[in-house]
C-alpha cells in the first residue's frame, strides 16, 4: 500500500520528499505540491512532458491479467524469485517495478523474498496499475514515466525489477543503493517464435542483449544472465491473449491474427524463452 512506501517517494516537480495526508487520500510535499489518491489505490506521480499515449490500455491489461492468471509465465516469475533472494536485499527495503503492469511479477518476488520488503509498482498505465494496487498488501502503485526522472528517492530501491519493459540507466542507477541489483527480463530470439512465423508477429533482434548491455554499460555492470525457456501448450484464447498483451496490440491486424490462429492446431505449442540478466 501507498503508506509502505511514501517515505521513498518524491515529488515530480521539486523532488522533495512525500508523505501521506492524515486521510491517506493524498501525497503532498513540503514546497505544497499535492497528488490525490485515486479510489483504485494507486497515486499518479507525472511530471510535465509523460509519454501517456504509451501505456497499456484496457484491452492490453486484462489480456496480460488473464494470461498471467493462468500460470504461463510462471517460471520467469518463479526465476526473478530466486534471483531476488540470491541479491540478499535487506529486511525491509524497497523492491521497485519499473514497467510493473499489473504487479504480477512483483508479488511473487517479495512472496519470495519473506523479509518484509515492500514493492513500488512504478508504470504509465494507470489500467495496470488498478490491479498492481491490489496484487499484494505490499505494494504501493505508482503511476510515472520510465523515460523521466523517477519519482523514487536517491539510493532508495535494494532492487530494481524490469520485465519485459522500458529502462533508463542513468534513472535506475540512481534510485538503486551502492551494491543494489537490477533484475531485467528480456525475451530471446526464440521467445514465441512458433507464434511469430505463423502470425506474422515482431521478431526480437538477435543482438537485442547486446544492445541492452551497451546501453546500460555507463551505469550498471553485468554479473549474471541465465536463460529460462520452457514449453507453452496455449488454448487459443490464451494466445490470441499473449499477442493482445505486449508490442503486437499496436502493430497486428487483430481479425487478421485471430483468422491465424483459427487455422492452427489446439492447444497451440509454443516456447517461451527468456533471458534474466544481473547487473549491479
Amino acid at each position: 500500500m501507498l503508506q509502505d512506501i511514501q517515505r521513498y517517494l518524491t515529488c515530480p516537480h521539486c523532488g522533495l520528499g512525500l508523505a501521506l495526508d492524515a486521510a491517506g487520500r493524498g501525497l503532498r510535499c513540503p514546497a505544497g505540491h499535492s497528488f490525490d489518491v485515486a479510489k483504485q489505490g494507486y497515486v499518479s506521480l507525472l511530471g510535465g512532458g509523460a509519454h501517456t499515449g504509451t501505456g497499456d490500455t484496457t484491452e492490453m491489461v486484462a489480456a496480460r491479467a488473464d494470461f498471467l492468471a493462468a500460470g504461463h509465465y510462471r517460471p520467469i516469475a518463479d526465476a526473478l524469485a530466486r534471483a531476488a533472494a540470491e541479491a540478499a536485499p535487506a529486511p525491509g527495503g524497497l523492491v521497485a517495478d519499473l514497467g510493473a503492469g499489473t504487479g504480477y511479477y512483483l508479488a511473487r518476488v517479495l512472496d519470495g523474498l519473506g523479509g518484509e520488503q515492500v514493492g513500488a509498482a512504478l508504470d504509465i498505465s494507470k489500467f495496470a496499475l488498478r490491479r498492481a494496487a491490489r496484487a499484494h498488501p505490499r505494494i504501493g502503485a505508482v503511476v510515472c514515466d520510465a523515460w523521466r526522472p523517477l519519482p523514487l528517492d536517491d539510493g532508495s530501491a535494494e532492487l530494481v525489477l524490469n520485465v519485459f519493459a522500458p529502462r533508463d540507466g542513468g534513472e535506475i542507477r540512481r534510485v538503486l543503493r551502492p551494491g543494489g541489483r537490477l533484475l531485467l527480463v528480456s525475451p530471446s530470439p526464440r521467445h514465441l517464435g512458433e507464434l511469430v512465423g505463423a502470425l506474422g508477429l515482431l521478431s526480437v533482434d538477435e543482438e537485442k542483449e547486446r544492445r541492452i548491455d551497451e546501453k546500460l554499460g555507463p551505469w550498471l555492470r553485468l554479473v549474471g544472465r541465465t536463460e529460462v525457456e520452457f514449453p507453452l501448450r496455449l488454448p487459443r484464447p490464451d494466445a490470441a491473449a499473449v499477442v493482445g498483451m505486449g508490442p503486437n496490440a499496436w502493430h497486428t491486424d487483430q481479425a487478421r491474427v485471430a483468422a491465424a490462429l483459427a487455422e492452427l492446431p489446439e492447444p497451440v505449442e509454443v516456447t517461451g524463452s527468456v533471458l534474466l540478466s544481473v547487473y549491479e
